[in-house]
Order: C-alpha cells, then structure tokens, then sequence
C-alpha cells in the first residue's frame, strides 16, 4: 500500500492498475498467438469458388465429407444412417434449422449428393454448401458459406 508523503498512518484508497494492466496484456498476447494454433473440424480440401458470405446466426451444424467419404456432424464421425437419425431429432426441436455441407473436393459428386438427400430425409431444407473464396495474388483463401440449396 502506499503512503501519501507528509500523512504518516493513513493509507491511500487507491487501486493501482498498472499491474491489472500487464496481466491483461499477457493474456491478450498468450489468446492471439494461441488462437490460429488452436483450429478444430474435420481436414477437407474445399472447392476454391466466388461466392457471398451468408451471416451465421447462431450454433451451425455442419456436416463434412472427407475424401475417403467419412461423414461428420461437427466433429462426431457417423453413419449416413446414423447421420439421418441425428439431424431428425434436432428438426423435430427446431425445424427451421440449417445445416452447412463442407465436402472435399475430390469427393465424387454422388457421395455429397446422398449426403445432402440424408439430410433432406431428416426433415431440414435449408441446406448450405461451404467453399473456400480462390486466392486472387493475395495468397490466402477465406473459408466462405454459399447459397442455399433448394428442396
């Protein structure tokens, strides 16, 4: 605690944020460098298209397909029945869900298209495809949302 010079015995009722400060920045430095390391899903190669972004509204559910044909519902690797069963359960509580696909793009087209009917058994139309934007000589893609598929 620190003492006003000239009022010995009193103490000061001042924070000193210095060192709140310092910790803060060191918890700033250790998320932004930690951040980029930490990157969860499924590895897919996305097909590289221009396309608008779709705002994310709230949770998403995306269903990926790898290129030996594995599916994933987030990060919980199933079956396309199994696939089909999940996301009935989740239209039955809200059927006005949307579900995102992100397949490889070396996965045959027949693959992501009876993904995209498990889908459409379970109950849910909104149905979205995610593709990388193509780098244009600046070296990075962004991942991108793409349109809604119909019924």
């Amino acid at each position: 605690m620190a003492f006003e010079p000239g009022q010995r015995g009193q103490f000061v009722s001042q924070i000193n944020v210095t060192p709140l400060v310092d910790v803060m920045l060191v918890l700033l430095v250790i998320f932004m460098v930690t951040a980029p390391i930490i990157q969860q899903g499924v590895a897919v190669t996305l097909p590289k298209v221009k396309a608008q972004a779709l705002a994310g509204k709230e949770d998403q559910f995306v269903v990926s397909i790898t290129k030996p044909g594995e599916i994933y519902l987030n990060d919980a690797k199933l079956s396309a029945a199994e696939l089909t069963d999940k996301l009935k359960a989740i239209s039955q509580e809200r059927p006005d869900r949307e579900v995102f696909i992100r397949a490889d793009d070396q996965v045959p087209y027949g693959d992501v298209i009876r993904t995209m009917a498990a889908i459409k058994a379970a109950g849910i139309e909104n149905v979205g495809m995610v593709t990388e934007m193509p780098s244009e000589g600046t070296g990075a893609a962004s991942e991108r949302k793409s349109g809604s598929a119909g019924p």
